[in-house]
């Protein structure tokens, strides 16, 4: 198992328990403009970060050098699921993605991640079902909720009695999970809901 250092963080919302295996991004500085006028900055991220950068927006890795950083996240995270968390499930939810992607780096990690805890990614357990506005444009906590209201739907037949895991890369606000999770125990009737990002803002 290819595992990079973490630094777990617990994340508080209305799941059963969670975690993110490290922040997004430890410092970005800026230093100044390019020749087009765009300011760059330095920034510095943990290894999981890193990878997440990499998988999201590198441009210069092959299809199989993409997989190989999945690979290496879904070792990390399996690590920390069995060794750590110490987690039991049953099946993992991705969250469905919010931009169109080639690639999409939660359903690679995700499949990764269950191959290597020995169950399967339920993809329909969770449907998005309405276009939702970029959250982070919307400041204001109800407008977020009245944003998300009806945008998901759950499949009870795969979802009901069962601990889930509900997957992601990056955890923000939270608003878009937390809602997941409610949506996956009612009406979904989930036993229980565990979040695991790969990252946290």
């Amino acid at each position: 198992m290819a595992i990079v250092e973490t630094n777990p963080r617990t994340l508080r919302g209305p799941w059963a328990s969670g975690f993110a295996l490290d922040w997004h991004t430890l410092s970005s500085t800026p230093i100044g403009q390019n020749q087009f006028g765009h300011m760059m900055f330095d920034t510095k991220r943990p290894p999981v970060g890193q990878l997440l950068y990499e998988l999201k927006y590198g441009r210069t890795q092959t299809p199989s050098q993409k997989q190989e950083i999945a690979n290496q996240l879904a070792d990390t995270a399996a690590h920390f699921v069995q060794n750590t968390w110490r987690l039991t499930i049953d099946a993992i939810v991705p969250v469905p993605p919010s931009n169109v992607r080639t690639l999409q780096p939660v359903m690679v990690v995700a499949e990764a991640l269950a191959a290597r805890l020995g169950v399967p990614v339920c993809t329909g357990c969770l449907s998005k079902v309405k276009q939702t506005p970029q959250l982070k444009d919307i400041t204001d906590y109800d407008k977020r909720k009245e944003a998300l209201s009806g945008a998901f739907t759950a499949a009870p037949e795969l979802t009901a009695g069962k601990n889930l895991l509900l997957f992601d890369d990056l955890h923000g606000s939270g608003a878009t999970v937390g809602h997941i999770v409610e949506v996956l125990k009612n009406p979904g009737g989930a036993k229980a809901v565990y979040l695991l990002t790969l990252t946290t803002k």
